[in-house]
């Protein structure tokens, strides 16, 4: 790890409160002790204390706190100064401290350094990441006891339960004029076989939670004029879209946030899809189909007041095509108007007036948001993770095959390389490139 001492806002550019200038390396003491031209601070106690530049001129009077290596994020000697919240006060800080020293703190960085000095692995650094962009309060929860290494304990158990099973193969490398007691091989593949069903599980819940973490997509669909952006406005309780009797007054996706019980969800207001009149609105309506791929949630909207027609079976095709995989929720809308849509192959889960109330839609919503959390099953919460448990699995798979055959080398290069892929999980054994991409991708301050 690079010396030098660093420096970085820790909290977000705006008008607030407090504003948090974090310091981290051997000069952070030294450091602070300049800015404020105090010569003692007890570690871990906060310290009020003006704070000046390098030219001696007052910058603003703000809280002080030392935490002394190794008793702190970094397991460095730690600096926080908690300054009165605006750009202007908390950059001219952050200048004064690159005067006395320190050098700008890449992306990322002060996380990085706690991984290297032992004080975080990999799976608690994506935890952390992750926090600060949890899109569920439910997520936040996973995250939090990810934070403190309930995955680190899960990947570390699974890691061990493969080793254990390779050390047989060792040993009998050693001794390979002597066929394994068959027995032993028994043992073995029903071993693998479990292992196999717990990451199995484990991949499984963790596709089927993906919106728990990056927040669930919900997409509205239906055909001009059914009253989907009527819908969406309801949902966001103001008008976001534009509403009109004219067909393809929506010509593109409108995308927003909203939140709904414990979720913050993404709402997207498709075009219409129909056989498009002209090019523009027949980019909005791929733009559509691309939008239901992408979602979690689906609600198709049909008109109770008009008869089913080519573009209603359209729709119903569009269903049972791209968004057979996805949660569907079928809704009948204007049904204070006189009913007239009839189609065999739909039964209505909700049906409304999208002009009056959408409680019982945003009921069912939230239900389904839930339940999709309701496994206690370990989650990875990252591509890097679900990639590299899948690794794992391929190469269990691998193993199988020379185990029947006592071909004991390769049984045991495919569980070595197992081995490997768990263990990147939380702390891989040589991929500077892996990580400096990951803590790259982390904020200012982190």
């Amino acid at each position: 790890m690079n010396s030098d001492t660093i420096s970085a806002v820790a909290t977000a550019n705006g008008i607030g409160s407090i504003a948090i200038i974090r310091i981290s390396g051997d000069r952070a003491l030294d450091i602070a002790k300049k800015l404020s031209r105090k010569e003692d601070f007890s570690p871990r106690y906060a310290t009020l204390t003006n704070i000046y530049n390098s030219k001696g001129e007052l910058i603003d009077e703000s809280i002080v706190i030392f935490f002394k290596a190794p008793f702190s994020f970094t397991a460095e000697d730690v600096v926080e100064i908690q300054c009165h919240g605006g750009f202007i006060v908390a950059q001219s800080i952050l200048k004064a401290t690159l005067a006395y020293g320190a050098r700008l703190a890449t992306a990322g960085e002060f996380s990085k350094r706690a991984f290297f000095n032992g004080r975080i692995d990999l799976s608690e650094a994506e935890a952390i990441a992750q926090l600060i962009e949890a899109k569920s309060e439910d997520a936040a929860k996973i995250l939090a006891k990810q934070m403190k290494g309930s995955l680190k304990e899960y990947i570390e158990k699974t890691r061990d339960d493969i080793i254990h099973i390779l050390a047989y193969s060792e040993v009998s490398i050693d001794y390979a004029e002597e066929d394994l007691p068959e027995d032993l091989v028994l043992q073995i593949e029903a071993k693998l076989e479990e292992l196999k069903k717990s990451l199995e599980k484990t991949l499984l819940a963790s596709r089927a939670r993906e919106g728990l973490m990056q927040g669930f997509r919900v997409a509205i669909i239906g055909k001009p004029n059914v009253g989907k952006s009527s819908l969406l406005n309801a949902l966001l309780n103001y008008n976001r879209a534009i509403v009109s009797d004219i067909a393809g007054t929506t010509r593109d996706t409108i995308e927003e946030q909203v939140k709904i019980g414990t979720h913050l969800i993404r709402i997207v207001d498709t075009a219409g899809i129909r056989e498009a009149n002209d090019e523009i609105e027949r980019i909005g309506i791929e733009r559509s189909i691309e939008a239901i791929k992408e979602s979690d949630i689906v609600i198709a909207l049909f008109d109770g007041s008009r008869v089913a027609d080519s573009e209603d079976e359209q729709i119903i095709s569009l269903i049972n095509s791209d968004a057979k995989d996805k949660h569907i929720l079928h809704v009948k809308n204007k049904i204070d108007l006189e009913p007239k849509f009839v189609h065999a192959d739909i039964k209505f889960d909700i049906e409304l007036n999208s002009k009056e109330s959408v409680d019982e839609l945003i009921g069912s919503l939230e239900n389904i948001m839930n339940i999709t959390n309701s496994s206690d099953e370990m989650m990875l919460i990252s591509q890097r993770q679900i990639s590299a448990v899948e690794n794992t699995l391929k190469n269990i798979d691998e193993a199988l095959f020379p185990l029947q055959d006592q071909e004991l080398e390769i049984f045991s290069f495919h569980l070595n390389e197992a081995v490997k892929e768990m263990a990147s999980i939380t702390r891989p054994f040589e991929n500077d490139e892996m990580l400096d991409k990951m803590f790259g991708s982390f904020c200012l301050g982190k």
